[in-house]
């Protein structure tokens, strides 16, 4: 797309009247309105407002970018304002702004439309483009700034591109070229994002630093940053005004700042890291370890786990808090009864919460399939799957966890496969997808489906699940959780760790035994107090910061913390991920040996008076640590270095 058809001659002000912020607004707005750009003043100012409510678009140098996305704005479309005297608009610097850039993009703004504004949001940082904005007398002149600076700048990326792919075979300075990795996203991810990934790398070219930034913006997430480019970077700079995925660099030397500090401070920022000034980031329980870190060619099993986690993640919270208040209202049973108030609301309150597990689970991978329009078939769905299938069928079985699964990736296509369908529909009936045809069409076929063919078929899979898990022998049960604590060490909150936990989870909500949810419990604490062993008895094989995280994984490995035993497993994969399994299979089946049964799902030994055969509930993670912390400790070479 031409930058002239967004920057239109017929909504730039070259002579603003406006002398306060609220003022400039109006002025804007209204200039938007007049020319039909928008049909709402009232709803598009709001949203403007509401953008500088979160932190102001005065950017500093003269320059503000007040800029809103909503279903008032009928085409995309910059109104370029010119104030000669300049106003207080709250900017950064607390100089006077000159120039004024409002952004107005369509709710359903196409990729072309948000590339252009990407584009022009970062040719802001060219000083000289700035300059000579500020001299410009007709919008013309205008226009054809931004086309000049446009083409310059292409030419530039084009002669940068030849040149790497002539010199890609060639090693530079034998690895010695400082690399850094950065994420740029701000809350509406129009304008700022993408200027401070500019500022970003014109400031990294400047210094010979090369660099790769991360982009989090209406578009979506361009430029992901993989796992091999964060494990050979020397830092990390994230330029954040909203959150993006953190527990990835867990380990790494990493800035966490505003993105306005991107546009700003990135000499400042590159500085910092290149001196090995900045903290090292270690991740906390709650940051979910990226499961898209592979980028965009993970293949169909990546799409698959990365909207099962979407599910799980949202429904952790019901699990966790009616887990454990179910599980405290059983110890209230045994002091004041089965009849008392405290035991029945404790009791209630759990179910209550456990009611909405597989409804949460089934609506949340629908989302992150469908977007928000699959959310309410998968949510109901998932409640079919749970309860209301049961009431209609006259049955005592459910297709429960199964079910849900299936009703969340069943939901989430269905919805994909309608915005194809009516892809091609009248603009004047846009609205009519999102607001009828989807929920209703999305929600018939889903329902269909669950009350004639996923109910049915899975109920009896979910009935045999679970008389198998009941009866299952003393040999057996010991193979299933020494597996299942294996799996929570083989990769420490990836793939494998959160299927076993998953598992754990559908075993529970089906049979009320807590059994599995030990196995996948202790076999997930001993990893992080294994490596709290090995440095503590070994400490000349560990470097001072491995000694120090050792510490602290004495509780986070307690507090079910898995993640703390990350970046030791990233230092030194070998020695520690197969030390951690052993030691974790071994806690793990001996959970099953000595019928140890945890009813609440997360807490570590903070739940030992939930457990019932608590005493050994807390010697199999005394020995799969000491197994796993032994083998560690003697298998480890002398000096091994961390990474960075």
């Amino acid at each position: 797309m031409d930058i002239r058809e967004l920057l239109l001659k017929d909504v730039m002000i070259m002579d603003l009247k406006a002398k306060s912020k609220d003022e400039v607004i109006d002025e804007m707005v209204h200039k938007y309105f007049e020319q039909g750009v928008i049909d709402d003043e009232k709803l598009y100012k709001a949203d403007i407002i509401k953008r500088e409510q979160e932190s102001t678009t005065g950017i500093g140098d003269g320059i503000a970018m007040p800029h809103a996305k909503d279903k008032a704005v009928k085409r995309a479309t910059v109104l370029f304002a010119k104030s000669e005297a300049g106003v207080d608009f709250d900017a950064l610097d607390g100089q006077p702004v000159q120039l004024f850039f409002m952004i107005a993009a369509p709710e359903g703004a196409n990729n072309t439309h948000l590339q252009a504004l990407a584009s022009l949001s970062s040719l802001l940082i060219n000083p000289d483009l700035v300059a000579k904005l500020k001299q410009a007398k007709t919008p013309d002149e205008v226009q054809q700034l931004f086309s000049d600076a446009q083409s310059a700048k292409e030419a530039q990326e084009k002669a940068d591109a030849e040149k790497e792919s002539k010199t890609s075979d060639v090693p530079q300075d034998n690895g010695k070229r400082p690399y850094v990795v950065a994420v740029s996203a701000c809350p509406n991810g129009i304008a700022h994002t993408y200027m401070a990934e500019a500022a970003l790398k014109k400031s990294a070219k400047e210094k010979n630093i090369d660099i790769k930034v991360e982009t989090n913006g209406s578009e979506g997430v361009l430029h992901r940053l993989t796992a091999e480019d964060i494990a050979r970077a020397d830092g990390v700079v994230i330029t954040a005004d909203k959150k993006v995925e953190m527990a990835r660099f867990n380990g790494k030397k990493l800035l966490n700042r505003p993105v306005i500090d991107g546009i700003n401070k990135s000499d400042e920022l590159l500085d910092q890291i290149e001196a090995g000034n900045a903290p090292i980031y270690q991740a906390v329980d709650g940051d979910e370890p990226s499961d898209s870190e592979e980028g965009q060619n993970g293949g169909l099993w990546n799409e698959i786990y990365k909207d099962l986690m979407n599910g799980v993640s949202h429904m952790l919270p019901f699990v966790v808090g009616g887990g454990i208040i179910m599980a405290l209202s059983f110890i209230l049973e045994r002091y004041v009864g089965s009849h008392s108030m405290y035991f029945l609301f404790f009791n209630h309150l759990g179910n209550y919460a456990f009611a909405f597990l597989v409804p949460i689970l089934a609506g949340y991978i629908a989302e992150s399939i469908g977007d928000l329009p699959a959310l309410m078939p998968g949510v109901v769905g998932g409640f079919m799957a749970n309860t209301a299938a049961a009431n209609i069928m006259k049955t005592t079985s459910v297709s429960g966890f199964i079910g849900g699964l299936l009703a969340g990736f069943l939901a989430g296509i269905v919805v994909n496969w309608l915005k194809k369908v009516f892809k091609g529909v009248p603009r004047s009936l846009e609205g009519l997808k999102p607001m009828l045809l989807y929920p209703i069409l999305s929600l018939l076929i889903v329902g269909v489906s669950m009350f004639f063919i996923i109910n049915p078929i899975f109920a009896a899979v979910n009935a045999w699940i679970t008389h198998v898990l009941n009866g299952m022998g003393t040999g057996n049960a010991v193979l299933l959780g020494t597996i299942l604590g294996g799996m929570m060490a083989l990769d420490m909150g990836g793939p494998f760790n959160k299927a076993a936990y998953t598992f754990a989870i559908a075993a529970y909500t089906s049979t009320g035994d807590g059994k599995l949810m030990a196995a996948v419990m202790v076999g997930g604490m001993i990893p992080p107090l294994a490596t709290a062993i090995a440095t503590t008895v070994w400490p000349k094989k560990f470097t001072e910061q491995e000694r120090q995280a050792g510490i602290s994984n004495w509780v986070l490995g307690i507090s079910f913390i898995t993640e703390g035993a990350i970046p030791f497993a990233t230092a030194d994969p070998l020695h520690v991920i197969v030390s951690s399994v052993i030691g974790s299979a071994i806690g793990g089946g001996l959970t099953q040996l000595w019928r140890v049964s945890v009813p609440a799902p997360h807490g570590g030994l903070w739940v030992l008076p939930l457990a019932s055969n608590g005493l050994f509930y807390v010697l199999a993670v005394v020995v799969g640590a000491i197994v796993a912390g032994i083998i560690l400790g003697i298998w480890r070479p002398v000096k091994v270095q961390s990474t960075k």
